[in-house]
């Protein structure tokens, strides 16, 4: 990140044709120019979210790790510090700010133990269940 420029908001709004499209994300500047033409949602979606924080946008379409990692190519710089302390000022604190963001759960191996374990108990319930069904209708049949 060192190699990285740092751009102001201010530099980043002046690049919003199809000529020179940048945008923020995650605090990072990228010009997509390149990139319109082949993008699978299309440029005018490029086109839209160009000169601004495009953040939320990215992540609600949930991107794939392959267009994470592309976007390396792309990245140009770093935002200004002090635009990066407004544009999360003027973010509303959303609830994944507060408990942590969906990848952070499912990263997290602790969540992964929890959310696994109550379909193993119903599991071990029901076989436990069927076990004894089938016990008493062994016993059943023999004594019949």
């Amino acid at each position: 990140m060192a190699d990285l420029k740092t751009y102001t908001l201010e530099e980043v709004k002046e690049h919003t044709t199809s000529k020179s499209t940048w945008f923020v994300i995650d605090n990072f500047v990228y010009d997509v120019t390149e990139f319109l033409n082949e993008h699978p949602g299309g440029e005018e979606v490029l086109l839209e979210a160009s000169g601004d924080d495009a953040s939320e946008q990215f992540e609600d379409v949930g991107h794939s790790n392959d267009a994470r990692e592309l976007m390396v190519k792309y990245r140009i710089g770093v935002l200004d510090v002090e635009d990066q302390k407004k544009l999360k000022a003027s973010k509303p604190q959303s609830e994944s700010d507060t408990i942590g963001s969906a990848s952070d759960r499912n990263s997290n191996p602790d969540s992964f133990g929890s959310n696994i374990i109550i379909p193993i108990l119903v599991l071990a319930a029901v076989s436990f269940g069927l076990h004894f069904v089938y016990r008493w209708l062994q016993q059943t049949e023999t004594s019949i």
